[in-house]
């Protein structure tokens, strides 16, 4: 079981950054690929970026790629969701997401935390 915790979401102005933190309980986080994704009002929950359990290896959506860095800290038990060059469409609830490797889908979800660029 991992049970994940988001923070860092806020309302910042376009051209802003914001870190988000996904801080996670149990001890198999390290063996597990994160993620981030995102769901906009009246949109379906859509992929950003995910790094994988060594953090040799990330992975962004094409809408955030440039702008968006994810790293983890395994000893914090932590992932980041570094964020710049902030968007009014980057406007969304940011989940935080865990899963097995060798798994395809996410097991795993925080609550979610809101990011608000307006526009």
């Amino acid at each position: 079981q991992v049970q994940l915790v988001e923070s860092g979401g806020g309302l910042v102005q376009a051209g802003g950054s914001l870190r988000l933190s996904c801080a996670a309980s149990g001890r198999t986080f390290s063996s597990h690929v994160m993620g981030w994704l995102r769901q906009a009002p009246g949109k379906e929950r859509e992929f950003v970026a995910e790094i994988s359990w060594r953090g040799d290896r990330t992975n962004y959506s094409d809408s955030v790629k440039g702008r968006f860095t994810i790293s983890r800290d395994n000893a914090k038990n932590t992932v980041y969701l570094q964020m710049h060059s902030l968007k009014p469409e980057d406007t969304a609830v940011y989940y935080c997401a865990a899963r097995r490797a060798m798994m395809s889908s996410y097991a795993y979800w925080g609550q979610g935390t809101q990011v608000t660029v307006p526009s």
